[in-house]
């Protein structure tokens, strides 16, 4: 039976409301970020510390007892309040009080640092004592930090399957594909499409993409999750691959990097990807609205 209610009551009080939103341990884990033999540990923790069971979750699938639809009921309750409350303190007298926690893609071009700047200077002109947290990783680890609500949101190319998101498109991002100095095709004058798919072409696994990159070649004994490297690769003459195309700009410039089959070219969406059970705060609110401002028409 609970006594105090501890911070870590709440956090398994919040599980278990995720759970029983998303229709079981298995179905959770992508909610969650979490494996299922996790969530199964940290709910019988929470059985534990109430000492009744909320749930059967056997052959005849998950279910909940009468006690754990009880308390559903009163978490529910709990957390609305909680929320009410931080927002009711947050905006004391018309402050924005807090912090937003901005989660980044790595190698922006600076044309989106620029105006993420300006988003920011609009946002420090506002009536607000708010500490900005900026945080710069690959995509899935953005991805990770944001179901685990560690970040309030994030802008970066996501697959916009994760059903635990929201999405907002900010800007698209061209991609061209490249070879180095000394790769077989850097000389060539003409080239056809069967000699780009005899080449050896780096693999991105970090990119977030509904149907891939346009062009895939027949052989790759190269893997890069992060942009310098694939970068780096290419760079090798030894390689082909996909680069942003203000991140090949200053190599292309020294004649290190040679543009391929612009037939070939796509743009990469960017998001602003926020969790649906992390209701904002009045201060990522007007962030996101800055945001919104700096980049309309990109």
């Amino acid at each position: 039976m609970l006594g105090q209610l501890h911070d870590l009551d709440l956090q398994l009080l919040r599980l278990f409301v995720t759970v029983v939103e998303a229709g079981g341990f298995s179905a959770a884990q992508g909610v969650l970020g979490l494996s299922q033999p996790s969530i199964s540990q940290q709910m019988a923790k929470l059985e534990t510390r109430l000492g009744y069971r909320l749930c059967s979750r056997g052959k005849g699938g998950f279910r909940l007892t009468e006690k754990g639809e009880l308390l559903l009921q009163a978490t529910r309750a709990l957390l609305l309040q909680i929320e009410q409350f931080r927002q009711q303190a947050n905006g004391v007298a018309g402050r924005l009080l807090g912090t937003v926690r901005i989660g980044l893609a790595e190698n922006q071009d600076s044309s989106v640092t620029l105006r993420l700047a300006q988003a920011i200077a609009r946002f420090r002109q506002r009536d607000e004592t708010v500490q900005l947290e900026l945080t710069s990783a690959p995509p899935a680890e953005l991805e990770r930090l944001l179901l685990e609500q560690r970040l309030d949101c994030a802008i970066s190319y996501f697959s916009g399957n994760q059903a635990a998101f929201d999405y907002q498109p900010l800007f698209e991002e061209p991609q061209r594909l490249y070879c180095g100095q000394g790769h077989a095709l850097f000389e060539m004058t003409q080239m056809n499409r069967e000699q780009l798919l005899d080449t050896d072409q780096v693999r991105h696994p970090y990119r977030f993409l509904k149907q891939g990159e346009p062009f895939q070649s027949r052989r790759s004994s190269a893997l890069a999750e992060q942009i310098d490297s694939a970068l780096t690769l290419i760079l090798s003459g030894r390689h082909i691959g996909y680069l942003p195309c203000h991140c090949a700009a200053p190599w292309e410039a020294q004649g290190l990097l040679r543009p391929l089959d612009p037939t070939l070219d796509f743009s990469v969406q960017f998001t602003l990807a926020r969790h649906r059970a992390q209701a904002p705060g009045e201060a990522l609110l007007a962030f996101v609205e800055d945001l919104g401002a700096a980049f309309a028409g990109a």
